[in-house]
C-alpha cells in the first residue's frame, strides 16, 4: 500500500518508524513548519522531520494543509490512505479525498473520551485509572469517526505526562497495523469500524499556562495529579506569598499525599510544617508533601536545599 503520514510531535514517531521499516510505501512525510524557539537561534524540536531527514524522504511543511496548492501536492504522490499522528491540524473532506482509502488517526486516548489536542494531560490530571489508544478513519469533524482499532493500559498512579505518552505512543503502532490490514481488505462501500457513541464524548483543549495555577482548595490527590499531568508544560505553580515582600512564584515538581488521615484545621494553601527537610502544605481535603520545587529564575531544588535559602514558615500561605 502507498501510504503518505502527517505529523509533527513525538507521538508519531513509533509509527513512523514502522511505517518506514514495513513493506508499505511511503513517498514522503507531510509535517507543520518548524517554527524558532522564541528568543533563541535554534529551532522547536520536530522530531517526525528529524527521522524523514535521516532517512533521506522528501518532506513537505505548508502553513495550512487544506490550501488547493497542499491539497494537489498531496495527490501528486498518489496515496491509497493517509495516516495521521500528532500532527496539529485538522483535514478537509477534500483533502482527505485525495488517497482512496481517505485517512486513519491514531488518537492518545479511548475516544470517545478525551477528543482534542491534550488526552493524555487531561487523563492524568483527572486522575483515570486506564487509558489507550484508537485508530479512526477520519471525517472533517474533530476525532469523530468511526473506530477501527483500540488498545488499553493502565495509568500507573505515579506516572508522568511525558511517560505515560511515550508508552502510548509505542501502544499505537499495533493499533494502526491493525486498522491498515482492515482498510486493506474493506470494500470502499460497506460501513467499517464502530461508530462513536457521541453521549460519552468529553473534551481535552489545549493546554494554556493560566492552567497550571494551583487551587489549594483542590484535594491533595487532585493537586499531585495535576503536578503529574502538566509536566513539562505549563508546569504546576504557585506563590509563596511572602510577609513584607513580592510574592515569590514556584514550579511545583515533586510531591506527595500526606498518608495520615486525621482531620487537617488549617485552611487550603496555608503551611502546616516547614523544617530543614520537610514542606507540608493544608488543601481543600488532606495534605500535601513538597519533595522539590523552582524558585522563579532559579533551577529544581530539593525541598531541603530550598529551605536553606528560602525561611517558609508554619502558617505562611501558598497561593495567588
Amino acid at each position: 500500500m502507498r501510504i503518505l503520514p502527517l505529523g509533527t510531535g513525538p507521538f508519531a514517531v513509533p509509527t513512523f518508524r514502522w511505517l518506514l521499516d514495513s513493506s508499505h510505501e511511503v513517498p514522503a512525510l507531510v509535517t507543520r513548519p518548524t517554527q524558532a524557539a522564541k528568543g533563541r537561534e535554534k529551532t522547536s524540536l520536530n522530531p517526525m522531520r528529524d527521522l524523514a531527514e535521516e532517512r533521506g524522504l522528501e518532506v513537505y511543511a505548508p502553513d495550512s494543509i487544506n490550501t488547493e496548492e497542499a491539497r494537489q501536492k498531496l495527490a501528486s504522490w498518489q496515496p491509497d490512505l493517509l495516516v495521521v499522528c500528532d500532527y496539529g491540524q485538522i483535514l478537509s473532506r477534500e483533502l482527505l479525498a485525495v488517497a482512496p482509502l481517505g485517512g486513519i488517526n491514531l488518537h492518545g486516548s479511548l475516544l470517545p473520551k478525551y477528543r482534542g489536542a491534550a488526552p493524555v494531560h487531561w487523563a492524568v490530571y483527572n486522575g483515570d485509572a486506564e487509558t489507550g489508544v484508537t485508530v479512526i478513519h477520519m471525517t472533517p469533524r474533530l476525532d469523530g469517526g468511526p473506530c477501527l482499532a483500540v488498545r488499553r493500559m493502565a495509568i500507573s498512579s505515579n506516572v508522568t505526562m511525558p511517560n505515560l505518552e511515550q508508552q502510548l505512543s509505542y501502544l499505537g503502532v499495533e493499533a494502526v497495523q491493525e486498522a491498515i490490514e482492515k482498510l486493506s481488505r474493506w470494500d470502499r462501500v460497506s460501513p467499517i469500524g464502530e461508530i462513536q457513541d457521541q453521549s460519552q464524548a468529553t473534551k481535552a483543549p489545549r493546554l494554556k499556562k493560566t492552567d497550571g495555577a494551583v487551587d489549594w482548595t483542590r484535594t491533595a490527590e487532585q493537586i499531585r495529579n495535576q503536578v503529574r499531568a502538566f509536566k513539562p508544560w505549563p508546569a504546576t505553580y504557585t506563590h509563596w506569598l511572602r510577609a513584607g515582600a513580592e510574592p515569590l512564584r514556584l514550579l511545583l515538581d515533586q510531591v506527595s499525599v500526606d498518608s495520615r488521615t486525621e482531620q487537617c484545621s488549617f485552611p487550603p494553601g496555608e503551611v502546616i510544617l516547614s523544617d530543614s527537610k520537610q514542606l507540608l502544605i493544608a488543601t481543600g481535603s488532606g495534605r500535601l508533601f513538597i519533595h522539590a520545587l523552582q524558585p522563579a529564575g532559579k533551577r529544581v531544588m530539593e525541598v531541603a536545599e530550598f529551605l536553606r535559602g528560602y525561611p517558609v514558615r508554619a502558617r505562611d500561605k501558598f497561593g495567588h
